[in-house]
């Protein structure tokens, strides 16, 4: 039984009772998803208005932890942040009172419930997930029609938001690719809908919309962004491994180059070339292995009980599991293994691949299940399982 509200099945919890087979087949990085239910209390469990209002009495929140915005007239930020960077409590709260949009981003990175959500969605989408919180007043509106460089859930925890669609869409741009309302006019209203609470909506980047409070209720909703990697920075790695083994595209781009006179024709035919060694010799496996072995690694490691039960490794008749969507490669390097999981690199002795192999199977064990590393080397591995998070004790 899962300890978390969203049980075992994270993307039911955002998307359900629409199917993940559906969302990815249909919607993703396509359209517009708009789930409507009438469970009003159905992300309360990740926050609430209650818990903001506690957030902003006790944190210091500094310019990298709080923003405000508001669609017209539109704020700066020296309404709000002190000159030596910390937020201005009673200037927020006379902002919010006069309609601004309190923002909370990247809160995940403070409250343990919402971190552990980004992680069950990022074992699911293999890609990195945050969060940032938006708390309006009344009939306000936060920001004016724009698109977002990634893709989103809107999680409406609390009141409700009328939301627009619009069919000006810039195909899946890249991150960083800044909206500019001068490069891109809305275009024809094609949706509109009102999330509630409890409801959700996803929408791909580059989609332009817009929202605004409705009803007499403050709106709290959680955009959930999915920063994911793309085909073009699969293929840039898989170019630089080539690169490594053929000296041809280390070279320098040819001397007067920049020069209006300059024949491309020999450039032209060394461009072909390197082409085709690329075609030839970019290997997928590699490039693939790179990144996961690099997502894996920047994942912040689970450190819940590291303190509280720091003794647990060492009870007799202590039993472990693996935590749920504990990422993680196993690999070889000489004669040790190496765990690739949140956090970095664990390395084993070969005698305790038995002892890893029950563990990343899911199966509940104790420390019996090193056995053929020896006690102390037992002792080791269990200690070393534990305290990087990658198993929980489950007596």
């Amino acid at each position: 039984m899962s300890k978390h509200p969203w049980g075992d099945n994270i993307l039911d919890y955002v998307i359900g009772p629409s199917g993940a087979e559906d969302f990815f087949k249909n919607y993703y990085e396509q359209k517009a998803l708009i789930v409507k239910r009438d469970e009003p209390d159905r992300y309360h469990e990740l926050l609430t208005i209650a818990r903001i209002d506690q957030l902003l009495a006790s944190h210091d929140f500094n310019g990298d932890s709080v923003d405000m915005a508001r669609a017209d007239p539109q704020i700066s930020r020296e309404q709000f942040i002190l000159s030596n960077g910390t937020a201005d409590r009673g200037s927020i709260a006379n902002l919010y009172q006069e309609g601004a949009t309190l923002i909370l981003p990247q809160l995940h990175q403070s409250e343990l419930v919402l971190k552990n959500f980004c992680r069950a969605l990022e074992s699911e989408l293999s890609c990195h997930v945050q969060t940032n919180i938006y708390l309006t007043p009344p009939n306000n509106q936060g920001f004016r029609t724009h698109y977002d460089d990634h893709d989103v859930f809107v999680l409406q925890v609390e009141g409700e938001k009328l939301w627009h669609l619009y069919d000006q869409t810039v195909d899946k741009p890249f991150r960083g690719e800044g909206f500019n309302i001068n490069e891109h006019q809305p275009g024809e209203l094609v949706e509109e809908f009102v999330l509630k609470a409890g409801e959700c909506a996803y929408v791909p980047r580059g989609l332009m919309h817009d929202a605004r409070t409705q009803g007499s209720g403050d709106s709290l909703h959680i955009t959930v962004g999915l920063i994911v990697k793309t085909w073009a920075d699969l293929m840039l790695e898989a170019v630089s491994e080539v690169a490594l083994h053929h000296p041809e595209f280390r070279q320098s781009l040819p001397p007067r180059y920049a020069r209006a006179d300059f024949d491309r024709s020999q450039a032209e035919d060394h461009f072909k070339l390197l082409v085709s060694k690329i075609a030839k010799d970019a290997n997928l496996d590699a490039a693939f292995d790179m990144y996961i072995d690099n997502f894996i690694r920047s994942r912040p490691p689970y450190s819940e009980d590291a303190i509280v039960k720091r003794g647990s490794t060492e009870e007799k008749g202590a039993k472990f599991k693996v935590r749920p969507y504990m990422p993680w490669r196993l690999a070889e390097d000489g004669d040790q293994l190496v765990l690739i999981t949140a956090g970095g690199e664990l390395t084993f002795p070969s005698t305790a691949e038995a002892g890893l192999d029950k563990v990343l199977d899911g199966e509940v064990f104790d420390i019996s299940a090193f056995a053929e590393a020896g006690e102390e080397e037992a002792q080791k591995a269990l200690n070393r399982l534990f305290g990087y998070g990658v198993v929980e004790r489950v007596n």
